[in-house]
């Protein structure tokens, strides 16, 4: 089905771009991210049908400029903890 939506052009311009950066058109990014605003209930009931939803949804690996995700998720906790302790 082929719809039509009138974007603010500044929303539009961050759309491109976030397309551009993964690499992706920007009608596949869009599809991404209205199949992500209403995902199935049961489609995620353990870790690995997270991972595997993550990868179907093109996320693993769409950071290269982290090198190493432990380390990466570890600092993010650390933040956090000195922000809210």
């Amino acid at each position: 089905m082929s719809q039509t939506v009138e974007l603010p052009d500044d929303l539009a311009q961050a759309l491109t771009d976030e397309a551009s950066r993964l690499g992706i058109s920007l009608s596949d990014y869009a599809v991404r991210l209205l199949a992500s605003a209403c995902p199935s209930a049961d489609s995620v009931r353990s870790g690995a049908d997270l991972v595997a939803f993550w990868r179907s949804e093109g996320l693993v690996g769409s950071r290269p400029d982290i090198a190493n995700a432990s380390n990466e998720a570890r600092g993010l906790r650390e933040q956090a903890q000195r922000r809210w302790p």
